[in-house]
Protein backbone atom coordinates (compact mmCIF):
# COMPACT_ATOMS: atom_id res chain seq x y z
CA UNK A 1 0.00 0.00 0.00
CA UNK A 2 3.16 2.66 0.25
CA UNK A 3 1.94 3.86 3.64
CA UNK A 4 5.21 5.46 3.86
CA UNK A 5 5.69 6.59 0.54
CA UNK A 6 8.67 9.78 0.86
CA UNK A 7 9.24 9.04 4.54
CA UNK A 8 12.68 8.83 5.45
CA UNK A 9 13.18 6.88 9.06
CA UNK A 10 15.94 6.04 11.71
CA UNK A 11 15.01 3.51 13.70
CA UNK A 12 17.23 2.38 16.52
CA UNK A 13 17.86 -0.95 18.15
CA UNK A 14 16.73 -2.17 14.63
CA UNK A 15 19.20 -4.88 13.87
CA UNK A 16 16.67 -7.50 16.21
CA UNK A 17 13.22 -7.84 17.94
CA UNK A 18 10.93 -5.13 17.82
CA UNK A 19 13.40 -2.71 15.56
CA UNK A 20 13.93 -5.55 13.34
CA UNK A 21 10.13 -5.67 12.79
CA UNK A 22 9.78 -2.07 12.33
CA UNK A 23 12.41 -1.96 9.55
CA UNK A 24 11.47 -4.70 7.77
CA UNK A 25 7.75 -3.30 7.59
CA UNK A 26 8.84 -0.15 7.04
CA UNK A 27 10.77 -0.43 4.28
CA UNK A 28 7.54 -2.35 2.46
CA UNK A 29 5.43 0.04 2.86
CA UNK A 30 7.62 2.70 1.01
CA UNK A 31 10.30 4.47 3.22
CA UNK A 32 13.64 4.61 3.06
CA UNK A 33 15.33 3.13 6.35
CA UNK A 34 18.20 3.95 7.82
CA UNK A 35 18.69 1.27 10.64
CA UNK A 36 20.88 2.70 13.66
CA UNK A 37 22.44 -0.51 16.43
CA UNK A 38 25.45 -1.64 17.47
CA UNK A 39 24.89 -5.07 16.40
CA UNK A 40 26.98 -4.82 13.37
CA UNK A 41 26.77 -7.59 11.71
CA UNK A 42 22.81 -8.18 12.43
CA UNK A 43 21.96 -4.90 11.38
CA UNK A 44 23.99 -5.73 7.98
CA UNK A 45 21.64 -8.50 7.92
CA UNK A 46 18.78 -6.99 7.86
CA UNK A 47 20.00 -4.19 5.45
CA UNK A 48 20.11 -7.08 2.84
CA UNK A 49 17.16 -8.97 3.96
CA UNK A 50 15.32 -5.17 2.62
CA UNK A 51 16.95 -4.90 -0.29
CA UNK A 52 16.31 -8.30 -1.02
CA UNK A 53 12.69 -7.43 -0.95
CA UNK A 54 13.38 -4.43 -3.46
CA UNK A 55 13.34 -2.13 -0.42
CA UNK A 56 15.72 0.55 0.77
CA UNK A 57 18.03 0.65 3.69
CA UNK A 58 21.33 1.38 4.99
CA UNK A 59 22.90 0.40 8.37
CA UNK A 60 24.87 2.62 10.39
CA UNK A 61 26.41 2.18 13.86
CA UNK A 62 24.36 4.06 16.48
CA UNK A 63 25.40 4.01 20.53
CA UNK A 64 22.22 5.41 21.90
CA UNK A 65 24.01 6.61 24.76
CA UNK A 66 25.74 9.02 22.75
CA UNK A 67 24.56 12.22 21.50
CA UNK A 68 27.88 12.76 19.23
CA UNK A 69 26.61 8.98 17.75
CA UNK A 70 22.92 10.39 17.24
CA UNK A 71 24.02 13.33 15.38
CA UNK A 72 26.54 11.60 13.35
CA UNK A 73 23.09 9.16 12.17
CA UNK A 74 20.55 12.25 11.84
CA UNK A 75 23.36 13.62 9.13
CA UNK A 76 23.82 10.67 7.70
CA UNK A 77 19.75 10.30 7.05
CA UNK A 78 19.59 13.59 5.96
CA UNK A 79 22.49 13.77 4.10
CA UNK A 80 21.92 10.31 2.02
CA UNK A 81 18.19 10.48 1.72
CA UNK A 82 17.72 14.17 1.56
CA UNK A 83 15.66 14.45 4.75
CA UNK A 84 14.67 12.76 7.64
CA UNK A 85 10.73 12.98 8.58
CA UNK A 86 10.51 9.92 10.93
CA UNK A 87 12.49 8.81 14.19
CA UNK A 88 11.68 5.45 15.89
CA UNK A 89 13.46 5.45 19.33
CA UNK A 90 12.93 1.57 19.90
CA UNK A 91 16.52 1.03 21.54
CA UNK A 92 15.91 -0.79 24.78
CA UNK A 93 17.72 -3.17 27.39
CA UNK A 94 16.38 -5.06 30.44
CA UNK A 95 17.53 -6.93 33.47
CA UNK A 96 15.16 -7.82 36.17
CA UNK A 97 16.48 -6.55 40.06
CA UNK A 98 14.31 -4.89 42.73
CA UNK A 99 15.52 -1.55 44.94
CA UNK A 100 17.50 -4.30 47.16
CA UNK A 101 19.13 -5.94 44.07
CA UNK A 102 19.98 -3.56 41.50
CA UNK A 103 23.02 -2.25 41.96
CA UNK A 104 24.16 1.39 40.74
CA UNK A 105 25.98 0.32 37.97
CA UNK A 106 22.85 -1.31 36.45
CA UNK A 107 20.43 2.06 37.36
CA UNK A 108 22.83 3.47 35.49
CA UNK A 109 23.23 1.62 32.54
CA UNK A 110 19.38 1.07 32.17
CA UNK A 111 18.77 5.03 32.32
CA UNK A 112 21.33 5.18 30.20
CA UNK A 113 19.64 3.08 27.02
CA UNK A 114 15.81 3.34 27.90
CA UNK A 115 15.71 7.12 29.23
CA UNK A 116 18.67 9.27 27.48
CA UNK A 117 18.72 6.89 24.37
CA UNK A 118 15.24 8.63 23.32
CA UNK A 119 16.50 11.82 24.92
CA UNK A 120 19.15 12.47 22.78
CA UNK A 121 17.30 10.76 19.93
CA UNK A 122 14.81 13.37 19.92
CA UNK A 123 17.34 16.42 20.95
CA UNK A 124 19.66 15.30 17.55
CA UNK A 125 16.82 14.46 15.13
CA UNK A 126 13.82 17.76 15.71
CA UNK A 127 16.32 20.17 13.80
CA UNK A 128 15.74 17.82 10.78
CA UNK A 129 12.21 16.13 11.46
CA UNK A 130 11.53 20.25 11.42
CA UNK A 131 12.23 21.17 8.49
CA UNK A 132 9.73 19.11 6.58
CA UNK A 133 6.64 20.42 8.34
CA UNK A 134 5.29 16.68 8.58
CA UNK A 135 7.29 14.60 11.02
CA UNK A 136 6.72 11.95 13.38
CA UNK A 137 8.25 10.59 16.75
CA UNK A 138 7.06 7.07 17.66
CA UNK A 139 8.87 6.00 21.22
CA UNK A 140 8.99 2.97 22.19
CA UNK A 141 8.00 2.27 25.71
CA UNK A 142 6.94 -0.92 27.82
CA UNK A 143 3.65 -2.05 29.86
CA UNK A 144 5.99 -1.24 32.64
CA UNK A 145 6.33 2.15 32.42
CA UNK A 146 2.41 2.14 33.20
CA UNK A 147 1.94 -0.67 36.01
CA UNK A 148 4.62 -2.08 38.28
CA UNK A 149 5.63 -5.08 39.87
CA UNK A 150 8.44 -6.19 42.70
CA UNK A 151 11.63 -7.17 40.87
CA UNK A 152 12.37 -4.39 37.77
CA UNK A 153 12.91 -1.24 39.69
CA UNK A 154 15.28 0.62 37.02
CA UNK A 155 13.57 -0.43 34.12
CA UNK A 156 10.01 0.75 34.94
CA UNK A 157 11.82 4.10 36.05
CA UNK A 158 13.23 4.48 32.92
CA UNK A 159 10.40 3.31 30.54
CA UNK A 160 8.22 5.54 32.66
CA UNK A 161 10.14 8.24 31.70
CA UNK A 162 9.82 7.33 28.02
CA UNK A 163 6.14 8.22 28.84
CA UNK A 164 6.22 11.74 30.21
CA UNK A 165 8.83 12.43 27.60
CA UNK A 166 6.92 11.84 24.92
CA UNK A 167 3.88 13.64 25.87
CA UNK A 168 6.20 16.98 27.08
CA UNK A 169 7.85 16.86 23.55
CA UNK A 170 4.37 16.17 21.76
CA UNK A 171 2.92 19.17 23.20
CA UNK A 172 5.91 21.30 22.33
CA UNK A 173 5.88 20.73 18.56
CA UNK A 174 2.63 20.27 18.61
CA UNK A 175 2.55 23.55 16.38
CA UNK A 176 5.31 22.85 14.51
CA UNK A 177 4.37 19.87 12.66
CA UNK A 178 6.27 16.98 14.80
CA UNK A 179 3.74 14.71 16.57
CA UNK A 180 5.24 12.30 18.98
CA UNK A 181 3.47 9.43 20.21
CA UNK A 182 4.01 6.11 22.60
CA UNK A 183 3.68 2.68 22.62
CA UNK A 184 3.90 0.48 25.23
CA UNK A 185 4.08 -3.36 24.18
CA UNK A 186 3.22 -5.85 26.62
CA UNK A 187 4.76 -9.05 26.24
CA UNK A 188 6.54 -9.58 23.16
CA UNK A 189 8.66 -12.54 21.70
CA UNK A 190 11.95 -10.77 20.98
CA UNK A 191 15.55 -11.70 22.40
CA UNK A 192 15.13 -9.22 25.70
CA UNK A 193 12.96 -11.82 27.18
CA UNK A 194 16.20 -14.21 27.40
CA UNK A 195 15.70 -18.05 27.82
CA UNK A 196 12.69 -17.79 30.29
CA UNK A 197 11.68 -21.41 31.36
CA UNK A 198 8.53 -23.02 30.34
CA UNK A 199 7.05 -22.53 33.75
CA UNK A 200 7.81 -18.63 33.40
CA UNK A 201 6.24 -18.48 30.10
CA UNK A 202 2.99 -20.21 31.53
CA UNK A 203 2.98 -17.85 33.93
CA UNK A 204 3.66 -14.54 31.85
CA UNK A 205 0.23 -15.77 29.83
CA UNK A 206 -1.83 -16.48 32.98
CA UNK A 207 -1.48 -12.88 33.37
CA UNK A 208 -2.25 -11.46 30.07
CA UNK A 209 -6.07 -11.57 29.11
CA UNK A 210 -5.50 -12.78 25.72
CA UNK A 211 -3.66 -15.47 26.98
CA UNK A 212 -1.02 -15.39 24.46
CA UNK A 213 2.29 -13.55 23.80
CA UNK A 214 2.48 -10.59 21.54
CA UNK A 215 4.77 -10.68 18.27
CA UNK A 216 7.24 -7.91 17.25
CA UNK A 217 4.89 -7.67 14.02
CA UNK A 218 2.23 -6.44 16.32
CA UNK A 219 4.51 -3.96 17.18
CA UNK A 220 5.16 -3.12 14.07
CA UNK A 221 1.96 -2.21 12.26
CA UNK A 222 0.71 -0.06 15.21
CA UNK A 223 4.38 1.59 14.73
CA UNK A 224 3.66 1.69 11.26
CA UNK A 225 -0.04 3.57 11.86
CA UNK A 226 1.39 6.43 13.74
CA UNK A 227 4.22 7.43 11.88
CA UNK A 228 2.06 7.20 8.51
CA UNK A 229 -0.20 10.09 7.68
CA UNK A 230 -2.94 8.23 8.51
CA UNK A 231 -2.44 9.26 11.72
CA UNK A 232 -1.86 13.13 10.91
CA UNK A 233 -4.05 14.12 14.29
CA UNK A 234 -2.79 11.80 16.73
CA UNK A 235 -0.03 13.33 19.20
CA UNK A 236 0.54 12.94 22.68
CA UNK A 237 -0.89 9.53 22.37
CA UNK A 238 -0.23 6.13 24.00
CA UNK A 239 -1.08 3.41 22.51
CA UNK A 240 -0.64 -0.15 24.31
CA UNK A 241 -0.09 -3.19 22.16
CA UNK A 242 -0.31 -6.05 25.19
CA UNK A 243 -3.31 -8.57 24.65
CA UNK A 244 -5.34 -6.38 26.84
CA UNK A 245 -3.15 -7.18 30.34
CA UNK A 246 -3.33 -2.96 30.62
CA UNK A 247 -6.67 -3.11 30.97
CA UNK A 248 -7.00 -4.28 34.31
CA UNK A 249 -4.83 -1.93 35.54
Amino acid sequence: MQRLAGKVALISGAASGLGEAQAMLFAREGAKVVLGDIQDEKGDAVVRAIRDEGGEAQYTRLDVTSLESWTAAVALAAQTCGKLTTLVNNAGIFHPGGIVDETPEGWARMIAVNQTGPFYGMKAAIPELLKTGNAAVVNISSLFGIIGSPAAISYHASKAAVRLMGKGAALEFAKQGVRVNTIFPGQIRTPILGDITPEQDAAIKAAIPMGITGDPSDVAHGSLFLASDEAKYISGAELCIDGAWSAGS
